[in-house]
Order: C-alpha cells, then structure tokens, then sequence
C-alpha cells in the first residue's frame, strides 16, 4: 500500500465546519474507494452501480436519510444524478449528517454536483501515484517532497549530486517503474510480473472504452474513439492537429474535438494551453495534448520498448502535473512556441513569475539543449524565476544565463 498526498487534505477538509460534504474525483483504479475507507472506517459504503439496491436508494426520503444513514461513502455518484439532489436536500434540512462522494469523471463537476451542490462541498481530485508517493509503503510512511515539489513551494532546494542520495537506488527503481507502467496503486507492487502490469493495463483500456466513454459519450460503436484515442497517443506531447486526426480516424474534426474533450474530463489526457500573451511575437496558437499516464500510452499502443523523445516529454509533464495538484498551489501551466520554431515545453506561471522547462530525452545535454531558454524574458511579460533542462542525465550542469540541467530522476522525487 502506498501513502497518498491528500489524505491528510481530506481528512482536513472534512474536519472543518464547512466540510460535511467531500467529493473526490478523478480516474478509474486511481484509489479513491481504498483512500477514503481508510480515512472513514465507520462510514457505510453505499455502492451506487448495484443494480438491485440502487432502486432503494434513490427511494429515500431526506428524513430517511437522515435516519439511516447519518454518514456515508457513495461510490460512482454520477450515474445516478438524482441521489445527488437527495444529498442536497439532506444537506439543507439537518446539520449532522456528513458524506463523502465519489466518481470516476469530472462530469460530474461539469453537471449535477455544479448545479446542485454549489456551496455546499469540497471537490477533491484524485490521479495516479505520484513518485514520492511511489517511493512509499504503507500508510503511516510519511511522503517527502519532491525536489521539484521543494523548489515550488519554497524558491529553494539542495544542489546535492544525485550520486549522493541515500534513497539513489530505490528512487532509480521508482522512476523506472513510472517510465514502464505509470503510477496506478494496482500494479505499484514490484513484485508483479512485467507482463501481469501490462495485462492489466490493456484490460484497464478496454473497461475504459467500454465503461467511462459508454458512460460519457452514449456511443454505440466504440471503434472510432478507439481509433482517435490511438492516433492521440501516437501524437502525444505535440502539437494537436485535430483536421489530420479526424481524416486518420474516419470522423469529422468536431468529432475529434469532442473525442479529446472526453479523454480529459475522465482524467486520462491534459491538454496543455499555449501561452500567448504577448501581441508584438507571432506566437503558435495550437495546444498539445499529454497523456496523464505513461503505462496507459504503454497499453494504448501497445509498447513496451523505450519511449520517444514525446513520450518522455508526456510523462515528464505528466508526473509535474500532478505533482503541483498535490501540494495544492495557484499556478497557471502553458507551453510557448513562436512561429519562427522556438519553444519552451512547459512554463509554470507564479505570482511572481515563471518557471521554464525544456525536456529531453538525452543521457547527455550539452549547452546548445539551452538555447530555446535563452532571452525568454524578451518574450514574457513577467519575470524568469528559473530556467532549467530536465533529462536522462544524471549529472547537474549550469550553463549561461542561468540555465540549470537536472536529471529528471532527482528533480522528480
């Protein structure tokens, strides 16, 4: 069992006066059911995909509620829409009863918990392990920062040759493990066979397509979303061209938008904005798309060699992703690229400025790795708080204009 980030967020929130209703959401398997049994032990759990309760649920009174279950743990919440209003009306006419719900898509978000529960809960999202918490192995283990996590919170991390690191092996394996399969709890164990992992992966595709999107989309033929879907993984980590997507896949480029827009609010894609604020650069316009799990790209293409340079980029923008969602800060994420070919893969905009990131694949950088994160102050319209190379280098480097390399193993645990 790995320790979890929001643990402690949940259990915090639904502390407060304000917290008698939590909503956790996010993927499939991600580990919300076991997260919040753990924190709530004596809550009935009330699974809403049952199909021979669910008719008595739906049946209760807000009275009846109140009287029975007092609290509870609803699971998969959004497939019964009207319960939602039922925990409303609970809500508005008794102050005791508590309830944490759970669903594996934002819609939810976008619909009935928006509409009906607008100032009445807490919405927390969940996704797959981070690598610190990766690192765990056991509830009560306590999850230290990344160096990465360290320098958004504080400005400030140690410089310490990764050579040096205690934790150097395990941290290695971690990392090699996300690389190869990702971060959901089901296969976190090492001890699974390679092939077990990749099984259950390709299974995990497949109750994806047969399940959420059935869920989402009410599509009766499923083959071209599964065809956009694997025509988006090939493409992850660049430039998204829905018109040539739409002619490979068969379907029209609204389609295709709507495909895309299906993966991200079921948490399997982020789609990376551009950043263009600046009305004197011609600057591209176009978002990418990264896929938030690096096994899940694995069993969509079915791949089990190394990564591409894309594919690194993806779990490297990934992994930072949800690492920022964990330690719960206001920041912006963008990509930059001009029209002239420069481009930055990934900008963190602060309140004081940004961070910039170039990603690569390579086991060596070399001072012109640098060169798109020279001058980007000539570009930006805040200051540049830190530029730096994330690789398969294993040594950090300091090159001009205060560009620094860092290994993507260290920088991420």
């Amino acid at each position: 069992m790995k320790n979890r980030s929001i643990l402690n967020t949940i259990y915090t929130k639904s502390s407060s006066r304000f917290g008698r209703i939590i909503v956790v959401t996010g993927a499939r398997q991600t580990g919300k059911t076991t997260l919040v049994k753990k924190i709530f032990p004596h809550y009935p759990y009330i699974s809403i995909e049952d199909p021979v309760t669910i008719g008595q649920y739906k049946s209760l009174t807000a009275s009846q509620w109140q009287s029975i279950y007092p609290h509870a743990i609803l699971d998969e919440i959004q497939k019964e829409p009207q319960l939602v209003e039922s925990i409303k009306s609970v809500y508005d006419q008794f102050q005791e009863p508590s309830y944490i719900l759970l669903g594996s898509s934002q819609i939810m978000l976008l619909k009935k918990i928006r509409e009906s529960l607008a100032g009445r809960c807490h919405i927390i999202e969940m996704y797959p392990l981070t690598l610190p918490e990766l690192l765990t192995n056991g509830w009560d283990e306590e999850i230290k920062p990344s160096w990465f996590q360290n320098l958004m919170l504080n400005f400030d991390t140690d410089d310490l040759s990764f050579l040096l690191d205690k934790k150097h092996t395990q941290k290695i394996q971690a990392f090699q493990h996300y690389q190869n399969f990702g971060g959901y709890p089901a296969i976190s164990d090492i001890n699974i066979p390679d092939k077990e992992k990749f099984e259950w992966l390709t299974n995990y595709i497949r109750t994806y397509l047969e399940r959420d999107i059935r869920d989402l989309a009410e599509l009766r033929n499923l083959e071209p979303f599964a065809k956009t879907q694997k025509l988006m993984a090939m493409n992850t980590g660049q430039l998204m061209n829905n018109s040539r997507i739409a002619v490979e896949a068969g379907v029209s480029s609204k389609t295709v938008q709507r495909f895309i827009e299906y993966m991200s609010i079921s948490y399997q894609t982020l789609v990376l904005q551009p950043w263009s604020r600046n009305p004197k650069k011609r600057l591209v316009k176009s978002p990418k798309i990264h896929f938030m799990d690096t096994g899940i790209l694995r069993a969509i293409l079915q791949k089990q060699g190394e990564l591409n340079g894309h594919e690194f980029e993806s779990s490297i923008i990934a992994e930072i992703y949800k690492q920022l969602k964990t330690i719960d800060i206001k920041v912006q994420v963008y990509h930059l690229r001009t029209s002239d070919g420069r481009e930055v893969d990934l900008l963190i905009e602060t309140e004081k400025g940004y961070f910039a990131f170039e990603i690569k694949y390579s086991q060596a950088v070399r001072a012109i790795d640098a060169k798109h994160l020279n001058n980007l102050e000539d570009i930006l319209d805040k200051p540049v708080l830190k530029k730096i190379i994330i690789s398969n280098d294993m040594d950090f480097k300091e090159f001009e204009k205060g560009v620094t390399a860092i290994p993507a193993v260290k920088f991420l645990t």
